[in-house]
């Protein structure tokens, strides 16, 4: 569905993303290829668990959650905000 769109992530995104542990590479994967969740403010939400199996802050994480918020103009998908959760999920 999203193949054909081009994926602008803004600089401030792309900054929370750091600080929260994840990347650019990654947000556009959890786009293309994560599942759906729910989204407010006529946003779209998606959601992807990678494998982590590092320490963090003092603790260790099997997995990490990493959900991606957009919006859509046009063919153009342009990011809002990005999470990112530890812990550990069933795939």
């Amino acid at each position: 569905m999203y193949d054909d769109m081009e994926i602008i992530t803004p600089y401030h995104t792309i900054e929370r993303a750091k600080e929260r542990g994840t990347n650019e590479l990654e947000i556009k994967d959890v786009i293309e290829t994560g599942f759906s969740i729910s989204a407010k403010y006529g946003r779209n939400g998606k959601a992807k668990i990678y494998p982590y199996k590092k320490m963090r802050l003092k603790r260790y994480y099997e997995q990490k959650r990493v959900e991606v918020f957009y919006t859509i103009e046009e063919n153009i998908i342009i990011t809002v905000t990005v999470y990112v959760f530890y812990g550990k999920w069933e795939v």
